[in-house]
């Protein structure tokens, strides 16, 4: 189930946010408002399986408004990079969510530690995949790989999160690590939480793997060997999809 936010500034009630912030939100309001199509907007929804609200704007038409927002930023701080990114990501509509999502990545020089607790909040209160995975791979994963003394050690507290969401990010945040993954612990992660029954879980410690393999297939490959009986069927499916396991 999505965690359907509550609209923290409705429409008109920016005022208090600064002039940039201000200037962003209403643009991204304005521009989503002229894209709307509200024959897309319901599909959307309930291809997501949430009452938040959809414009109905697809990703290529998203991209078109990010690339025009691009020139509109001029984020120089760590406080105004959370504040710009939590001024739209409490509009109510999903895309200005994902906006939030995308001005969040546009600043690698924020993706540091101190991000950190403002994105396990959005993992927290998006609570779905849509949300989750961009964040997880996309932000958290940045962090963990270049700041391993700090990110690895909070990775091993996330993984035991009592949520769901934030077990799941602890996992994918080792995708795209490449040759530079801490096998070490990526396995370890994978071996905490095989005995999970949630899907969400289970598909993630396959996906995670699996993505791995590509790098270093002859050690997943004997990791899914000598712990098969532990992992579920669908974590070991997905996991060893290229590897030529029965």
């Amino acid at each position: 189930m999505t965690v359907d936010l509550p609209q923290v500034h409705p429409p008109g009630a920016t005022r208090f946010l600064n002039p940039l912030m201000s200037d962003i939100v209403e643009f991204v309001r304005a521009r989503f408002a002229e894209l709307a199509d509200p024959k897309k907007a319901g599909p959307m929804a309930a291809y997501m399986k949430t009452t938040m609200p959809f414009y109905g704007i697809q990703k290529p038409e998203r991209e078109v408004v990010y690339r025009e927002l691009k020139k509109r930023l001029a984020v120089d701080t760590q406080a105004d990079y959370r504040r710009t990114i939590l001024a739209l990501w409490s509009q109510p509509h999903r895309e200005e969510k994902y906006a939030a999502i995308f001005v969040a990545q546009h600043y690698s020089t924020f993706i540091g530690p101190p991000s950190l607790p403002l994105y396990r909040r959005m993992i927290i209160e998006g609570a779905w995949w849509d949300f989750v995975d961009d964040i997880g791979i996309r932000l958290v994963g940045r962090v963990v790989l270049h700041h391993r003394g700090k990110g690895g050690p909070l990775m091993d507290r996330w993984i035991d999160d009592r949520d769901m969401w934030v077990r799941r990010s602890a996992l994918i945040s080792h995708i795209s690590h490449e040759s530079e993954t801490d096998q070490r612990q990526l396995f370890d992660h994978c071996l905490r939480r095989a005995h999970e029954k949630e899907f969400f879980i289970r598909k993630a410690i396959g996906w995670t793997l699996r993505h791995y393999a590509r790098t270093a297939p002859d050690q997943v490959a004997r990791f899914l060997t000598k712990h098969k009986t532990r992992l579920s069927p669908l974590s070991y499916r997905e996991a060893g999809k290229h590897l030529g396991l029965a």
